[in-house]
């Protein structure tokens, strides 16, 4: 069965995003293989914010062979947005309800993981309704000190269990666990 699994980078103090929504603190190093954990999943969830940000995003022209690779590697995945709103868009399937039956369908499909892109919204959603498989969590060596938070509104304790750390040169951990069910 395919894994939902969450892919984020947070800051040191616990912020997703900064406090006007910037992301700029985002380090990537080469020795992180994003492209190997792209290979490992075909699907990629969306919140519908996020999704028209970065959904069909194109790197600007004359980006490096390594950025445009990278949205290349992004956009050959499928692609559902979980929204209140609905729409049709050739590039991916819009759902508006029943997430929880949704996805559980949705992994009972062939083929790799899931990525949960979020946004916030999405990501607040999934937790509180046991939907991670996998948090893998790149915490960077900044705080912010304000921003929005990666764990907010929790109705209950969220245990986890460690199953690995990578520690990369820019000073980024990696921090990849599995719920404890």
């Amino acid at each position: 069965m395919k894994k939902v699994i969450l892919d984020l980078a947070v800051t040191l103090d616990g912020f997703i995003e900064g406090p006007n929504g910037e992301i700029d603190w985002c380090i990537m190093d080469e020795d992180m293989d994003f492209d190997g954990f792209l290979d490992s999943i075909d699907t990629i969830f969306y919140g519908r914010a996020s999704y028209d940000v970065w959904g069909n995003y194109q790197p600007e022209e004359g980006a490096g062979i390594a950025e445009q690779k990278l949205w290349q590697g992004v956009h050959s995945k499928n692609k559902f947005v979980f929204s209140g709103q609905k729409r049709q868009d050739p590039n991916a399937t819009f759902i508006s309800s029943d997430i929880v039956e949704k996805v559980a369908e949705i992994k009972q499909q062939d083929g790799k993981d899931i990525w949960l892109y979020g946004g916030a919204g999405l990501i607040k959603t999934f937790i509180q309704s046991g939907l991670i498989d996998i948090y893998r969590i790149s915490v960077h060596p900044v705080a912010l000190g304000s921003g929005k938070p990666l764990f907010e509104d929790l109705k209950q304790r969220v245990e986890l269990k460690l199953l690995k750390t990578n520690t990369f040169q820019s000073g980024v951990v990696q921090l990849i666990y599995e719920p404890v069910r």
